[in-house]
């Protein structure tokens, strides 16, 4: 199993020193959140910045634990990993607007950093990357799509000896630039937007699992040392929920993803792997990410393609990987390696709505791996549904989710059919 205390890039150069209590007493708030990740934080900002003050987020271990420490920092476009998936749940229109909506997230991220004078290391540049003529015209395909409804950043598809605008590496044929996505310091950004919380007066709460929810009118959550009595609760913990809530248990499906980061690099060598200083990802249907780093360095990600295992020595394993792509770094030494769990859903798409039979508790999770741009999206909604309810809300809530049956007994079984089957659509849908 991976160490999930082993340090990650993130814990490694955060820049703000910020820690919260333990929750020792009774209080009462408006809104209880469990989560402290990108979809508590998130969704509580949204609804502070609305005028509910009085919310509390209650976080197991420490702000980022989850996936929001354990990702790529990828800001790209999109929401889930294919739209088509949840065609029968929403229609064409349907479809179309959850596609609109799927752009939202860079200018949602970058008027929060400005607003709030977050220091997360953003930085403009995605490369969308093909290996084949099948992926050539996919991205050929996004850039129409793209350009549909972005009329304001460079997005521009690249083949050949184009490439080399972008991406240092001979292992592609075609690539989508978009300007308008890039990457951040997610750490940095959700402790930014932390703090940002607080100053509205909310109240964070550190090392204070959830033991108990008890639902009604008035929902209480209990702690080891204390209590939050609210109107509304939202479930945010995604692939760390821990059986906590059957209901949302049984929708999801935890899976790994694995990431390292090298040694600082020089300026030249960064010059020749990303001219852009960008963010990219291949679009298989499992893909390698990485990014160029503020300080020189690599960071590079993937998850297993075909079979559900941990590999036994993370670093190697995605150095491996680093190195189809770009052989000329095999001198370059890996400073750290880490890794974690990521909740799946059935159809790929992140889930939001409210539990059975229990208007006031709300709740999200499933992004599939794709977390950190569509988490900012997914949760401004979800907010809108916390307070007054909006179309978009209703929207989201619509596609359906599924029950993953047999999850705690043959998960690794599980994921390697469904990582098997995704793989083998690939050929149908120009992924692969």
């Amino acid at each position: 199993m991976i160490n999930i205390e082993t340090p990650t890039y993130y814990t490694a150069t955060r820049k703000y020193n910020l820690s919260f209590p333990i929750l020792e007493s009774d209080i009462d708030a408006d809104v209880v959140v469990i989560g402290g990740g990108f979809s508590g934080i998130n969704t509580a900002l949204e609804l502070a910045e609305q005028g509910v003050n009085n919310v509390v987020v209650l976080e197991a271990r420490y702000l980022g634990f989850g996936g929001t420490g354990r990702n790529g920092g990828q800001i790209m476009a999109g929401i889930g990993h294919d739209l088509e998936k949840i065609k029968n749940s929403v229609g064409e229109q349907g479809l179309r607007q959850i596609f609109e909506i799927s752009e939202l997230g860079a200018g949602i991220i970058k008027a929060r950093i400005a607003r709030y004078a977050i220091d997360a290391d953003f930085r403009h540049g995605y490369g969308y990357l093909g290996f084949n003529e099948r992926q050539a015209n996919t991205l050929r395909q996004w850039e129409r799509d793209f350009k549909s409804i972005n009329d304001h950043d460079e997005i521009r598809f690249l083949a050949g000896s184009e490439l080399r605008q972008i991406i240092g590496s001979d292992a592609y044929s075609s690539g989508l630039l978009h300007m308008g996505g890039g990457h951040v310091h997610s750490l940095n950004l959700l402790l930014g937007e932390a703090q940002a919380l607080v100053g509205h007066g909310a109240r964070i709460f550190e090392h204070s699992p959830a033991l108990q929810v008890t639902y009604g009118e008035r929902i209480t959550v209990r702690t080891g040392r204390g209590s939050v009595r609210a109107s509304k609760l939202l479930w945010a913990c995604d692939s760390f929920l821990n059986k906590l809530e059957p209901e949302l248990h049984a929708r999801t499906i935890n899976t790994y993803a694995f990431q390292m980061m090298t040694e600082p690099l020089s300026d030249e060598l960064i010059e020749r792997i990303s001219p852009i200083r960008g963010a990219y990802s291949d679009i298989r249907p499992v893909i390698d990410y990485y990014r160029v780093t503020r300080e020189n360095r690599l960071l590079f990600g993937a998850a297993t393609s075909f079979i559900e295992h941990i590999p036994l020595d993370l670093a190697a394993w995605n150095r491996a990987l680093m190195l189809k792509i770009f052989p000329y770094l095999k001198d370059v030494r890996i400073d750290l390696a880490w890794g974690g769990p990521m909740a799946t859903s059935a159809n790929l798409f992140p889930q939001i709505g409210t539990l059975s039979d229990r208007p006031n508790a709300f709740y999200v999770q499933g992004y599939s791996g794709f977390g950190v741009t569509p988490s900012h999206i997914v949760c401004k909604i979800l907010a809108e549904g916390m307070l007054e309810g909006s179309a978009r809300y209703d929207l989201l809530r619509s596609v359906k989710h599924a029950r993953i049956v047999g999850k705690d007994h043959f998960r690794p079984l599980l994921l390697t059919a469904g990582k098997t089957v995704h793989q083998l659509s690939g050929y149908f849908n120009g992924r692969r």
